[in-house]
C-alpha cells in the first residue's frame, strides 16, 4: 500500500502557524513522525496560509532536511508547480488535477517534463459526480489525456472523490463501484487513491468509519491512500486487507515486519 501522510497541511493550526512564522521545527517534526510511520509520500499542503511559491518550496525543503521520503505536492496551480517540482529531490506526486480538458493540458505537460506522478480527481466542469458511471467516464478522460503525454499507468492515480458518509450516505456504494472499474482502463492498471478522512467528515466514530471504508476500498482496487499514517489501528487494518486480497505474503509477524 502506498501511504501518503496527510499531516503537513495548513488546515491544521500548528502547520499554518509554522508557515506564517517560518518555524521549520514543526514541519520537520511532522515529517519525521510520518516517515517513522512508514509513509510512502509526505503530502505538503500550503492551503490558505500563503499563495507564494517560495513558501511551498520552503515547506518542501524543510521536509527534505529531515527525511528522504518523496513529496506529494498538494497544489494544482501550474505556476506553483513549475517552481516546486524542481525543488524535490525525488520525483514527486502532484495532488491533483481534474478531468477538465483545459486543466489537464496545463498540468500534464509539467508532469511529463519532470517525470512526476499525478492524482486525477474524477470531477469535471459540473463538479463532483454523483454516480459511479460518471466517475468512470471522467476517469477515462484523464487516462486518455495522460496517454497523450506518455504518462504511464504507474504514474497516474485515480481518485473517485470520497464524500462524507454522514451527509451523503448513498455515495459510498457509488465510490466503491467506480474504484473497482478504474482497474479496467489499462494493464497494468493505474493506481486507485482516495483522501480517506473525507468519508468520516462530521461523523462521531471517525476512526472506525475510516478503517472500515479503507478495507472496503482495498477490496475494490485501492492501492494508495491519503491518511493519518500514525493511526496504528488504521494501518493494521490496511495491511490485513492487503493480505486477504493476496497482495502480500502471509507471515505471523506481518505487522511487526512492516514496522521494521
Amino acid at each position: 500500500m502506498i501511504l501518503i501522510g496527510e499531516r503537513i497541511n495548513a488546515g491544521f493550526k500548528d502547520i499554518k502557524e509554522a508557515i506564517v512564522n517560518k518555524d521549520g521545527d514543526v514541519i520537520r517534526e511532522w515529517a519525521r513522525k510520518q516517515a517513522d510511520g512508514k509513509a510512502s509520500y509526505i503530502d505538503v499542503n500550503l492551503g490558505t496560509a500563503s499563495n507564494k511559491a517560495e513558501d511551498l518550496c520552503w515547506m518542501i525543503e524543510q521536509v527534505q532536511k529531515e527525511v528522504d521520503v518523496p513529496i506529494s505536492i498538494d497544489n494544482n496551480k501550474p505556476s506553483m508547480l513549475k517552481e516546486a517540482i524542481p525543488v524535490c529531490k525525488k520525483p514527486p506526486l502532484v495532488n491533483s488535477t481534474t478531468a477538465v480538458e483545459e486543466k489537464l493540458d496545463e498540468i500534464l505537460p509539467i508532469i511529463a517534463e519532470h517525470g512526476a506522478s499525478i492524482i486525477g480527481l474524477v470531477m469535471d466542469e459540473a463538479g463532483s459526480p454523483k454516480s459511479a458511471d460518471k466517475r468512470v467516464e471522467n476517469a477515462g478522460k484523464i487516462v486518455a489525456k495522460a496517454m497523450e503525454y506518455d504518462i504511464t499507468p504507474d504514474r497516474l492515480y485515480l481518485d473517485p472523490i470520497v464524500m462524507p458518509l454522514k451527509y451523503m450516505q448513498d455515495q459510498a456504494k457509488e465510490i466503491l463501484s467506480a474504484a473497482n472499474q478504474f482497474q479496467l482502463f489499462s494493464d497494468p492498471p493505474c493506481h486507485v487513491v482516495c483522501g480517506l478522512s473525507n468519508i468520516s467528515n462530521g461523523a462521531k466514530h471517525k476512526r472506525l468509519i475510516n478503517r472500515t471504508f479503507a478495507v472496503m476500498m482495498i477490496a475494490n482496487g485501492m492501492d494508495a491512500v491519503i491518511c493519518d499514517v500514525l493511526d496504528e489501528e488504521l494501518v493494521n487494518a490496511i495491511l490485513t486487507a492487503e493480505l486477504v486480497m493476496n497482495k502480500e505474503i502471509y507471515a505471523d509477524a506481518y505487522l511487526e515486519a512492516f514496522r521494521k
